[in-house]
């Protein structure tokens, strides 16, 4: 099944009526004419199976047929990444992790991080490819960047973790995830975390946690705190 999403497709209409740009994306490139079928997500939760009624590339118009929801997960989990030195590299992590599952990501600036410059709109389109290669039917957050003391200020609920490379007193992930719970975990630079931001995320009741026995890239570190919550929820 190919998956298109729109954001403005809703259960309410009967209707639904796609911009120019994806019009000609849906008549010209992929060829559709009328009376195929084209399944939609707005990225709610929700999927619609629609009918082309109107095949015009600067105006493609599709009847909704049905639609059914999916249930949302038991557990809300939000990765907090610093941005990597080579960009490629963050947005391998962005595109696995929505293909895994994860529902909030947030880039996060900290004193040892490379990368100050970050093009959440170029961030969003490939969350957007990824949750319509996956087929899901949600798509992930993704915020804006922040300071990491800056993020350490908001209210965040439920488990709350911070994944470092200092050789402390640290717990496995595994070991101390608990099923159906909103996760935070916080995923550092290349560089690592600092030894003052370590302790002030303890000082914010995060706990230090352990992704495995070697030293893993952030992007790496990231995409095995998602699988692990994953797994976890399973």
């Amino acid at each position: 099944m190919q998956l298109f999403y729109n954001p403005s497709i809703k259960e309410t209409e009967n209707l639904f009526v796609f911009d120019k740009e994806e019009s000609k994306h849906i008549i010209k490139v992929l060829r559709k004419k009328e009376s195929d079928i084209l399944y939609v997500t707005n990225g709610l939760g929700f999927l619609f199976k629609t009918k082309i009624t109107l095949a015009s590339d600067s105006k493609c118009c599709v009847e909704i047929l049905s639609f059914n929801k999916q249930e949302p997960s038991k557990y809300h989990l939000h990765l907090a990444v610093a941005p990597t030195k080579m960009n490629e590299r963050y947005e391998w992590f962005l595109e696995k992790a929505t293909e895994i599952g994860v529902q909030e990501i947030t880039p996060i600036l900290c004193e040892h991080s490379e990368r100050k410059i970050i093009k959440i709109d170029r961030f969003q389109k490939i969350i957007e490819s990824a949750m319509k290669q996956s087929l899901h039917n949600y798509i992930p957050i993704i915020n804006e960047p922040i300071t990491f003391k800056d993020f350490l200020k908001k209210t965040h609920k439920g488990q709350k973790f911070i994944a470092h490379c200092e050789e402390t007193n640290k717990k496995s992930l595994k070991e101390e995830l608990q099923p159906n719970q909103d996760a935070i975990i916080l995923i550092g630079p290349e560089g690592d975390f600092s030894t003052k931001e370590i302790q002030l995320a303890l000082d914010n009741t995060f706990i230090p946690v352990s992704l495995g026995n070697t030293r893993l890239r952030t992007e790496t570190a990231a995409i095995v705190a998602c699988h692990s919550v994953s797994f976890a929820n399973e």
